[in-house]
């Protein structure tokens, strides 16, 4: 039950990380297209074949998307976190297991419940340090250059995620204990990439 609530969280989350992935690629798109536009308009090229199509095109107002890079930074962070809950909950970290499969099982289930509950102490970390800066930027008014945006909107959107991305940690975490402890599965199967 818990699993299944932890489960569908964690894939909401990658989910909307995913939408608000492809509308930052799409943003980038328009704008480079945008920019590529404009410079045409304004090359030699253009103004020796017809300058009238040239500023023709000018005149429309093509070109790159202003604040776009604020866009694309505000909302890359965001989707980092956002995807962390399912990565963290399907073990999808990548791992090098140079020496780890010559040990005997029981170690290496110590050693996956180690790095699993100091991941999720280093992602309850990150969380509380997005929440202190978020407080800063609150604190100072800082905005973004080109937009005039609050910087602290980033930082919310971030520790909303990272906040979720703890909760799935901590489940994680006293999940891969239990699993220690009792030899029962309460985590999905693995689906990281061993190295």
């Amino acid at each position: 039950m818990l699993l299944t609530l932890v489960e569908r969280l964690a894939r909401f989350m990658a989910i909307l990380g995913g939408l608000v992935l492809t509308a930052l690629i799409a943003l980038t798109c328009i704008s480079v297209l945008g920019r590529g536009l404009n410079t045409l308009g304004h090359s030699d090229l253009m103004k020796s074949l017809s300058e009238s199509i040239g500023n023709a095109l000018i005149a429309t107002g093509v070109g790159p998307v202003s604040g776009d890079f604020e866009l694309v930074e505000a909302g890359i962070s965001f989707t980092v976190f956002a995807f962390l809950p399912i990565c963290q909950l399907r073990r999808g970290h990548a791992t090098v297991d140079i020496f780890a499969t010559g040990f005997p099982r029981w170690l290496n289930r110590f050693l996956e419940t180690f790095w699993e509950v100091l991941l999720s102490a280093l992602i309850l970390l990150i969380t509380w340090r997005l929440f202190v800066g978020m407080e800063d930027k609150m604190r100072y008014n800082e905005t973004t250059f080109l937009l005039q945006f609050p910087i602290w909107w980033a930082f919310a959107l971030s520790f909303g995620a990272a906040l979720i991305a703890s909760v799935v940690a901590v489940y994680c975490a006293a999940a891969r204990v239990l699993e220690l402890i009792t030899g029962k599965r309460y985590t999905p199967e693995p689906e990281g990439g061993v190295h």
